[in-house]
């Protein structure tokens, strides 16, 4: 439809340039052209066979923008038998200048200064050889000026064409890069919080479910140990509730949304004792002096310790005892957790959800991570967070 459209719309031009063009060799004789001051000779009057040369001169608008070189030639030729055979003394006619500009704006730089040269070779060619003399050689130089003129212009709006094609390129390339920025983002912060959630809600789940099973076991012969274990289980809860609170609240647009602060080193000596209280003797050793440390380090330092926790309470075995280790140094955050149990085997063959969630954590923190059992069994987990310019 487009090329349709534009076939038609170069039909409608060639027909209004081939009306303008007869009418204006109609009505050129020597007596007008003297009396505005043109003296010119061996001008030939307009008659059928000049009229005729004019028509088909026009007849190559209708294809200009699809041949447009071939048709610019194709007009220049009824325009050279004109001037040679007297009835012009110059390329005036209006069907070369819309070919010269139809070449200029729609084709390279090289077809361009090619139907340009071809054009003011045509015209000295005619005007040298042709009868008609004038005595005015700016004439001459004026009709080169106007050739020149053309060609400027039709290079000038291809550019235009051309800088604004890419301005919606290189609009059209901001936005994917958006778009693929947006979803990446979006996907970045979905895995966030999945890993959140789960590191929550297995560590709780987990603790709560040995509180539940110490308390069936002693609920008869010690109710008020069962009552202790409840009563832990009940504050395991809330706490879990709080925390996911805080995760999911991210997702909330409302205003009056309050937001807790993320749980960090600081907040180590409360996970041991709850691990403690759940059945898993552990103890909590730092090393070093404690610097401000980024948010992403803090928090992902706890989920560290948290998740291997978690995993020695599901499977280190009764009795087994776990160490905490963090180690403060100028350049790196060293965290290390350790317990005896003869499940680390276990624990290796499957890590879960939890250890893959670990790993992705100090990797975007850029740390380094082992997980395994001991030679003297046991289970390990260490983590070393990098730290910039000592902080």
């Amino acid at each position: 439809m487009r090329a349709d459209r534009t076939t038609f719309h170069d039909s409608v031009l060639a027909v209004l340039v081939a009306a303008l063009s007869l009418a204006l060799f109609l009505t050129q004789d020597v007596g007008r052209l003297e009396a505005q001051g043109l003296v010119v000779e061996g001008l030939r009057g307009p008659d059928a066979l000049g009229a005729s040369l004019v028509l088909v001169a026009c007849v190559p608008v209708a294809g200009r923008r699809r041949w447009p070189l071939a048709g610019l030639c194709a007009s220049l030729a009824p325009e050279t038998l004109l001037a040679s055979l007297g009835y012009g003394y110059g390329l005036g006619g209006a069907a070369v200048l819309v070919m010269l500009y139809s070449v200029a704006s729609n084709r390279g730089l090289a077809a361009a200064l090619c139907g340009l040269l071809v054009s003011l070779a045509v015209y000295a060619v005619g005007s040298a050889a042709g009868p008609v003399r004038t005595t005015h050689w700016s004439d001459q130089l004026m009709t080169a000026a106007v050739l020149v003129a053309v060609w400027g212009t039709g290079r000038s709006l291809r550019l235009r064409r051309a800088y604004l094609e890419e301005l919606k390129d290189r609009a059209a390339r901001l936005e994917r890069a958006h778009a693929a920025d947006t979803r990446a983002a979006r996907a970045e912060e979905r895995s966030r919080i999945a890993r959140e959630l789960h590191d929550v809600v297995a560590h709780h789940v987990s603790v709560m479910t040995v509180q539940a099973a110490a308390a069936r076991k002693v609920l008869e012969k010690d109710p008020d140990s069962a009552r202790e274990a409840l009563t832990a289980i009940e504050h395991t809860g809330r706490l879990a509730m709080s925390e996911m609170r805080d995760i999911v609240g991210v997702l909330r647009t409302d205003a009056g949304v309050e937001l807790g602060p993320q749980p960090g080193v600081r907040d180590l000596p409360a996970l041991v004792e709850q691990m403690t209280e759940a059945g898993l003797p552990t103890r909590l050793a730092v090393r070093g002096e404690a610097v401000g440390l980024p948010a992403g380090v803090e928090l992902a330092a706890y989920r560290t310790v948290q998740e291997a926790l978690t995993n020695s309470l599901r499977h280190a075995g009764p009795g087994a005892r776990a160490v905490v280790t963090v180690r403060h140094r100028r350049w790196e955050l060293d965290v290390r957790v350790l317990d005896d149990g003869r499940a680390g085997a276990a624990q290796a063959e499957e890590p879960g959800h939890g250890l893959v969630g670990i790993r992705e954590r100090v990797a975007l923190c850029g740390g380094i991570l082992n997980i395994g059992p001991r030679p003297e069994g046991g289970f390990e987990v260490r983590a070393k967070f990098p730290l910039k310019d000592g902080s």
